[in-house]
């Protein structure tokens, strides 16, 4: 049989989708059955591993039946060496190093140096991961030997390359290095694609390793370039892997989850577990930073389960703390403590010396968080005795400081203050933001709790003072074991003591913290989520310290991100590599807080690096003008307080509690969502279920209205809500005759400062408008909302279906006046920064609005809870208001719940007939509810709809 035609039977044996079909054809082709097909299989699965690893063991486990079939030894080699790549290719380093063993024998015995050679340099990558060094380098001296005898010089090049990696385990990583770059040299003129690219591979890990980023992400780059000329997805996707995992190191969530997303999806097609697990073990990481729980525990349980079936003990309990940590957050303290538990009995099967005592100290978090105060304490103490003899003192530190808590909460002032100055003495002469604050914040709570009132007031202030330092987004490990605690306590505390002195200046007083509180929580999230620019290049007015204020930003992410890795790796990292890190990114802490000292105000603020300072109250008290009354809740600890302000005063006054607040509200969201069942249902109950709506609309009334009515004047009302009072449609509170809206116009604005902001923004007012959107057979009636609309505002261009694209709004929505968007919007409870809406070509999210231009006067989006934000960080929410008033909007009319479709072209229509017949808008507002009211009387259908940020009021 000619080369040729056996090339091809082997092609289509290759081609065959399983292993039950190849074997056939083998028993149908037995010219098959041969030493040089096995050598063929060989060769096919070292191609293989980097474009289908499942196809890769497939053909491996071929060759091993071929070659049993054979009964020669040269082929058993081949076979050997086959089945050993691709199973460390999948994480199987012991069984790799076993099979290697093995090949490398059987070569040697039947002559063939150079196989034995090529298998010597292979075992090395297997051997390095199970820690067997000296095996390691053995080999590689071995097959050295073999290959200079034998002249070579491309496998000699790729053999630096392996030894490189040695290097690069034991922390020599300036050898590893020099190795690398050597390698790379000698295989261009050879043009060896596989070596080159696993050289530039490793030259980028290396540079992360010496803190290079920039020179990192560039070599990652062009080895990505030279997969994709070589058509070589699963490299390709690798590298788009470790380029995702760069970003994260730096703090660029929206670019690492962006990139990350696309490379789980593509290693799943393409067969690659290890990465499509490692993708989602990061994402689960970087959802656990922001503090987002559902996200967390799908991408951890998911990666855990991946990493168990890999035998990976390691990762998967890396996965389960993660799990764990969102159950905590999702108030689930059992199951969060046995996930725990069992992450605990992973790590010390791993012989990890780190995890298990951080374990521990989860777990005593979760204790403390659910009232067992004597297992917090236990747990807490073992952690700390740990980490005192380690070289992690901030966990130390951390112990205390829970240890203070615990004694606070069992009335053990003293002991508490004991762990705390302990805490405090630790920290001296260290840059720890987020540890300074906790230790200034329990101190603060433990002053008050022993009525030292101006020693506590001291130790808030300077709780919130390095608060505000923290607006730049930095963040250490300490952020992820800080999910018990509420980073906005400095301001409640502050609020309740000027609240107690009760006089003058300190009532206005208590009102700027509130106003510190929610600006600040607003601007975290905007600028957390901004599109960023190509990294290194200078934004449009961005001063040169501005740049590098940036760049040591991004290098104070990556330092603590790589203390954090070397710390609780699967072999944790010499002392003394840990110490250079270390004083590293203090050096890097002190240039950055030094510079961000320097920067002008106004410029900190307009790049997000520091919080505005809140509006002043007479600066609040001109834009109210004279017929207008604001008020602001905020909750500090249980009480609910509303701060009233006018053009002439204000007062704080208490008006409920937390907890009975939240079962008003969700008794009514309980009657709410009924109006999803069938229609013959509501028509048999509605008398039942209005009066059901109006009783707890009545009660949240008695709440939160009751206690400051005979405070409020005017004829226009100005709501701040606070946390769950987001979710209260106060224009439909009930009086027992009146609803509120019925009483004044209401609007709604996300803090007094944010409603100056947008009162003074300037908006187009000349422009076109514009009118998009995409009917459904659940909502038939948009179509007609929209043509009526467009009738009804000035100079409209409107664009139904697939003609309402992304491309559209970006486009035309910049120079719009007016943007009315009626479709489908969803909102994700679970992860709001991916809530959006429905346009004709994609799904437009929250994330996406932050890079929009939309400068216009009012934003209409006619959906199904538009409004609807989940409240994070213990103040603010996160939901499509915040991108669009990030995006420009000066208005906004959104909804609260999901919309009747015909209940709603209606209320529209209303709307915009009567702002271009005179009205201003909160008018307009209240007089389309009365009449949408006449057909339809439940809140269900009329009370959805609030006007945010800028209105026109009544003179």
């Amino acid at each position: 049989m000619s080369d040729a035609l056996r090339e091809e039977a082997f092609e289509q044996l290759v081609a065959l989708p399983d292993q039950a079909s190849r074997l056939t054809y083998l028993s149908d082709h037995p010219h098959l059955v041969s030493r040089s097909t096995v050598g063929m299989l060989n060769a096919a699965v070292n191609t293989y591993v980097r474009k289908d690893l499942r196809k890769a063991n497939e053909l491996a486990e071929l060759a091993l039946t071929l070659a049993d079939r054979l009964g020669d030894k040269e082929s058993q080699a081949y076979a050997f060496r086959a089945r050993a790549n691709a199973l460390w290719y999948v994480g199987e380093s012991r069984q790799a190093a076993d099979l290697h063993a093995k090949a490398v024998e059987l070569f040697e015995e039947t002559g063939h140096p150079v196989e034995a050679a090529r298998t010597l340099s292979s075992s090395i990558q297997p051997l390095i991961l199970l820690g067997e060094y000296d095996r390691a380098m053995a080999a590689a001296d071995r097959a050295r030997d073999i290959y200079a005898s034998a002249g070579e010089t491309v496998r000699l090049a790729r053999l630096e390359i392996n030894v490189g990696n040695i290097f690069h385990r034991q922390d020599r990583f300036q050898e590893a290095l020099d190795r690398y770059e050597r390698a790379y040299e000698q295989l261009i003129p050879d043009r060896d694609t596989e070596g080159i690219i696993a050289a530039l591979h490793n030259i980028a890990m290396c540079l992360i390793s010496l803190n290079d980023f920039d020179r990192a992400l560039s070599t990652h780059e062009r080895g990505r370039k030279i997969c994709e000329a070589q058509d070589l997805p699963l490299a390709t996707v690798q590298v788009d892997y470790n380029i995702a995992y760069l970003y994260y190191l730096r703090g660029e969530y929206g670019r690492a989850i962006e990139r990350l997303r696309a490379t789980q999806e593509t290693c799943e097609a393409t067969g690659d577990p290890y990465h499509a697990a490692l993708c989602r073990l990061d994402l689960s990481e970087i959802y656990v930073e922001l503090n987002l729980s559902e996200e967390t525990a799908e991408m951890a349980e998911e990666a855990f389960r991946r990493f168990q079936d890999l035998g990976m003990g390691y990762e998967a309990a890396k996965a389960l703390c993660n799990w764990a940590i969102a159950s905590s957050q999702q108030g689930k303290g059992r199951r969060a403590l046995e996930l725990f538990a069992q992450a605990r009995s992973l790590f010390v099967k791993e012989q990890n010396l780190v995890w298990p005592s951080l374990v521990d100290l989860y777990q005593a978090l979760v204790h403390f968080n659910d009232g067992r105060v004597s297992d917090a304490r236990r747990l807490c103490m073992a952690a700390r005795e740990h980490f005192l003899a380690s070289p992690l003192p901030a966990r130390a530190i951390l112990c205390n400081l829970l240890l203070a808590r615990i004694s606070l909460t069992t009335g053990e002032v003293e002991e508490a203050r004991l762990s705390c100055e302990d805490a405090l003495r630790r920290l001296t002469g260290k840059e720890s933001p987020i540890l300074v604050y906790q230790a200034r914040l329990v101190m603060g709570e433990i002053e008050e709790a022993a009525r030292r009132l101006d020693e506590a007031e001291t130790h808030y202030r300077a709780a919130k003072d390095v608060l505000e330092t923290l607006r730049s987004g930095l963040r250490g490990e300490e952020l992820k074991i800080s999910f018990m605690s509420n980073r906005f306590a400095a301001y409640e505390g502050l609020v309740n003591l000027c609240v107690t002195r009760a006089g003058p200046k300190d009532i206005e007083e208590a009102w700027t913290y509130m106003e510190q509180a929610k600006s600040r929580s607003l601007l975290d999230i905007i600028s957390r989520w901004q599109a960023p620019a190509a990294f290194g290049a200078p934004r449009d007015g961005e001063s040169e310290l501005v740049r590098r204020i940036r760049d040591l930003r991004e290098q104070l992410n990556w330092y603590y991100h790589r203390i954090e890795i070397e710390e609780l790796g699967q072999t944790p990292a010499l002392d003394k590599r840990l110490l250079e890190l270390r004083e590293l990114a203090e050096q890097c802490e002190k240039k950055f807080l030094h510079l961000l000292r320097e920067l002008p105000p106004a410029e900190a603020q307009a790049v997000g690096l520091e919080a505005p300072s809140p509006v002043s109250l007479e600066t609040l008290r001109q834009a109210l003008g004279e017929h207008t009354t604001l008020v602001e809740y905020f909750r500090v600890r249980e009480r609910i307080l509303a701060a009233v302000v006018t053009s002439t005063g204000l007062t704080i006054i208490p008006v409920s509690i937390a907890s009975r607040v939240a079962g008003i509200l969700q008794m009514l969201q309980f009657q709410l969502a009924k109006f999803r069942l069938d229609e013959s249902y509501l028509r048999e109950f509605e008398a039942q279920l209005l009066d059901a709506a109006r009783g707890h609309l009545h009660e949240l009334y008695e709440e939160l209205v009751a206690p400051l009515r005979s405070q409020l004047g005017g004829r226009h009302l100005i709501v701040v809500p606070h946390e769950l009072l987001h979710y209260v449609p106060f224009h439909a509170l009930f009086d027992g005759e009146r609803y509120l809206g019925d009483i004044f116009t209401v609007s709604y604005a996300p803090s007094a400062s944010i409603y100056v902001q947008c009162h003074e923004k300037r908006a187009d007012h000349d422009g076109h408008s514009l009118v998009l959107g995409v009917p459904d057979a659940n909502m038939p009636s948009i179509e007609a909302e929209l043509q009526s609309v467009a009738k009804l505002i000035p100079e409209a261009e409107l664009f139904l279906g697939s003609d309402a694209t992304s491309k559209v709004l970006s486009e035309r929505g910049s120079g719009s006046r007016m943007i009315h968007i009626a479709t489908h919007g969803f909102f994700r409870q679970d992860n709001p920064m991916f809530s959006g809406i429905r346009l004709g070509d994609t799904f437009l999210t929250l994330h996406d609005l932050y890079s929009l231009k939309l400068a216009a006067d009012q934003v209409t989006l006619s959906g199904c809870s538009t409004g609807l934000n989940v409240v994070a960080g213990g103040d603010e929410l996160i939901g499509l208001m915040r991108g669009l008033l990030s995006a420009g909007a000066r208005t906004l009319l959104l909804t609260l719940w999901d919309v009747h479709d015909v209940s709603t072209a209606q209320f529209m229509k209303e709307f915009y007939s009567r702002i271009y017949n005179g009205s201003n808008r909160s008018a307009a507002l209240r007089e389309a509810m009365r009449e949408i009211r006449k057909s339809y009387p439940h809140p269900y259908y009329w009370a959805p709809f609030i006007l945010v940020g800028k209105t026109f009021h009544p003179s």
